[in-house]
């Protein structure tokens, strides 16, 4: 692994002297200079998903889980001291999960708010067999497919824009359980509860969806922003400011919502795989390979069909020559008339 730092050396001829330093989360970088808070520490640096990460949470629908690599993307969780250890985890990204919300709203025009969002699908509180894969620029983890792109399927003449808000919200958490399922299976330690936060995490009825089709309980904390939160943490732990300590023992416990599954584990099994057959449906759209013409005959229904009707055709006209060479033999016969 030491070869690495040399490359930019020498391959492309820049000097180590200048490239910045890898540092901690959390440790004194320097000093505000000027303005208000001039001469106040730069302590802190987190990621979004890092600065929020528990046992297990969900933000900004990107998932990170600590310990397992296999499939997945590996990531460094974080660094809590230039003397502490590092943390890795294994993330799981979605291209588009809250994204939907938007494009329901700019691209269909059928909501006017993320509310509204959440009113249209409690008032149906089914899909009513439509499922919705989002895969605008393809499937991200756990697929990586490129040539995916979105499908609405199951649709029926009595689906209606609650259904499809209903479909919008289920594939969030579909997608949650795809990145959950795998990583359960690097662990080999299933979780018995996932913690989330951010903006979509104030949608009541997505959240009780995802703990419907995880089939554990979902934590919403009290404070959904918990990203802010963990990086102000990491800033104020840092040795020379240590306003914060980060010791479990110290923290105060956090006020938060539990949504218990509400539905049998065979339902939630059975809808999962029908996102699954419809995350199939939506892969290979975009190919390079150029499109075969195809007669009326490859359809082996439609095949019969015509055939059938040739043959019948043929045979009718066969049957209507010989009844008519028939009736003129009999016009023929003496006295038969």
């Amino acid at each position: 692994m030491l070869f690495f730092p040399l490359i930019p050396v020498r391959y492309f001829g820049i000097p180590m002297e200048i490239l910045p330093r890898v540092r901690s989360s959390s440790e004194i970088y320097g000093l505000m200079k000027s303005g208000a808070l001039s001469g106040i520490p730069i302590s802190g640096c987190l990621g979004d998903q890092s600065a929020a990460l528990g046992s297990s949470r969900v933000t900004a629908f990107f998932r990170l889980l600590f310990r397992c690599v296999h499939g997945l993307l590996t990531t460094v969780a974080y660094k809590l001291g230039r003397d502490q250890p590092a943390c890795y985890a294994l993330e799981g990204s979605v291209a588009i999960a809250g994204a939907v919300v938007r494009w329901l709203h700019d691209n269909l025009g059928i909501i006017e708010s993320s509310e509204e969002l959440e009113k249209l699908a409690a008032s149906v509180g089914t899909s009513y067999g439509c499922y919705f894969v989002p895969a605008f620029s393809g499937l991200y983890a756990p697929y990586w497919e490129p040539s995916a792109r979105g499908i609405i399927c199951g649709l029926t003449q009595f689906t209606n824009k609650s259904h499809l808000a209903f479909a919008a919200l289920e594939a969030v958490c579909f997608q949650t359980r795809e990145i959950l399922d795998a990583m359960n299976q690097d662990s080999g330690i299933p979780l018995t509860q996932l913690q989330v936060d951010g903006g979509m995490t104030s949608n009541r009825l997505l959240m009780q969806l995802q703990a419907d089709i995880l089939c554990i309980p979902v934590v919403k904390p009290s404070m959904p922003e918990t990203t802010a939160l963990g990086a102000a943490m990491a800033a104020g732990a840092a040795e020379g400011v240590s306003v914060w300590s980060l010791n479990p023992e110290d923290l105060s416990e956090v006020t938060s919502e539990k949504f218990e599954p509400q539905i049998n584990p065979e339902e939630s099994e059975f809808r999962y795989a029908r996102w699954k057959r419809a995350v199939q449906k939506s892969m290979n759209w975009e190919t390079t390979e150029p499109v075969c013409e195809t007669s009326i005959f490859s359809s082996v229904p439609m095949g019969f069909y015509i055939m059938g009707s040739m043959v019948m055709l043929i045979c009718a006209k066969y049957i209507a020559g010989e009844f008519n060479v028939f009736f003129l033999n009999l016009q023929n016969v003496p006295g038969l008339w």
